[in-house]
C-alpha cells in the first residue's frame, strides 16, 4: 500500500496560506523551482491545481478554499503530537520558542518585565515579539504566532480572548506648554491647539473629531505619525498635543511615581472618549496546551502587576 508523503501537507499548508509559489517558498526556505516541483506533485496527489493564474497573481481554486481551514488544523495537531509529552511540564527545561503578535507600545511598557518573569522560570524558553501593522485574525489560524494583544477587531467568532486591562486616552503636551496656565481645559481651547495624531492609514480623525464635531469644533492637525511612542516624543519636543492611551505613560519620568523630571503634562480631554479594552487572544487549538495557558497567565499577571491601582 502506497503511503501518501505527509510532508507535502506542510507544504499545502503555507501554499494555500500564502497563495503565491515565491512567498511560500521564502517561508519554508525553498528556492522558487523547488516549491515549483512541490506544487506539482501536489497536484498530482490532489487531482486539483490548487492554484491558478489570475493576471499577475494566482488565487486558490474552490477546492483549496474547502480544504484550507482543514490543512491548517491538521498540520497543528502534527506538530503538536510530535512535541515533547506536555502532560508533565517541566518550565526549567522547556525549549520553545512563543510569538506573540502585539504593537510597539506594549513593549515598551510590559515587555522587558514579561521577558523577566519567564526567564526567572523557563530559562530556556524564548518569547518573541512580531509587529502588529493591522487587526487580522490570519495569523492565530495559520498558527504563526501564539498570542495577539489590542482592541479586539473582526477577529472571528473561534479567537478566544480575555481582558487584559482597560485604558483610556488622554491628552500629553510638553512641561511647561501653555496648556499648562490653563486651568480648566475646554473643548474650544484643546481644539485650536495645533494637534499630532496616530494614523496608520492615512485617516487622522477618531471617535475624539467626532464628538468636538457636535460641538461645532474641530482640532487642527498639523502632523501624523505611524504610532504612539511617535507621538509622545514629537509633543515633547514641540508645542502640538499629542492624544494616547493613558498605559502609554507608565514608563515615563516624573509620572506614575517614577523617578525623574516630569517632561511631559498629562490632562483629561474635555469630551468623553469611551474606555478602551486591550485583550489578549489565541486559536482555539492551543486552549488545552499546558506551555501555552502559562503563557497566558504569565501575560495576564506581569499586566496586572504592572499597571497601577
Amino acid at each position: 500500500m502506497n503511503e501518501p508523503d505527509l510532508n507535502l501537507l506542510i507544504a499545502l499548508d503555507v501554499l494555500l496560506a500564502e497563495g503565491s509559489v515565491a512567498s511560500a517558498a521564502r517561508r519554508l526556505g525553498l528556492s522558487a523551482s523547488a516549491m515549483s516541483r512541490t506544487l506539482s506533485r501536489l497536484r498530482a496527489t490532489t487531482g486539483d491545481p490548487l492554484l491558478v493564474r489570475a493576471g499577475r497573481n494566482m488565487v486558490l481554486t474552490p477546492y483549496a478554499e474547502e480544504i484550507r481551514e482543514r490543512t491548517q488544523n491538521a498540520v497543528f495537531e502534527a506538530r503538536a503530537i510530535l512535541r515533547p509529552c506536555s502532560s508533565a511540564l517541566n518550565l526549567a527545561t522547556l525549549e520553545r520558542s512563543f510569538t506573540l503578535r502585539t504593537n510597539a507600545g506594549f513593549i515598551e511598557i510590559f515587555g522587558a518585565a514579561l521577558i523577566a518573569a519567564a526567564a526567572a522560570v523557563a530559562p530556556l524558553a524564548q518569547l518573541r515579539f512580531m509587529p502588529k501593522p493591522e487587526k487580522t485574525a490570519k495569523y492565530l489560524r495559520e498558527g504563526l504566532i501564539d498570542l495577539e494583544v489590542g482592541v479586539l477587531g473582526e477577529m472571528g467568532p473561534e479567537i478566544r480572548l480575555t481582558t487584559l486591562y482597560r485604558d483610556k486616552f488622554v491628552g500629553v503636551v510638553r512641561k511647561g506648554h501653555s496648556l499648562e496656565q490653563y486651568g480648566e481645559i475646554t473643548a474650544a481651547k484643546y481644539a485650536a491647539l495645533g494637534h499630532v495624531v496616530v494614523s496608520r492609514h492615512e485617516r487622522g480623525t477618531g471617535p475624539v473629531d467626532v464628538l468636538l464635531a457636535e460641538l461645532n469644533l474641530e482640532r487642527k492637525i498639523v502632523a501624523m505619525v505611524p504610532g504612539f511612542p511617535a507621538a509622545l516624543a514629537v509633543a515633547q519636543a514641540s508645542d502640538l498635543v499629542a492624544l494616547v492611551p493613558a498605559t502609554f505613560l507608565l514608563n515615563q519620568p516624573g509620572l506614575n511615581g517614577n523617578s525623574g523630571e516630569a517632561r511631559l503634562f498629562v490632562f483629561e480631554l474635555p469630551v468623553k472618549t469611551n474606555e478602551i479594552t486591550v485583550s489578549l487572544m489565541w486559536h482555539p487549538r492551543s486552549e488545552a496546551d499546558p506551555a501555552h495557558q502559562w503563557l497566558r497567565q504569565l501575560v495576564l499577571k506581569v499586566c496586572r502587576q504592572k499597571l497601577p491601582g
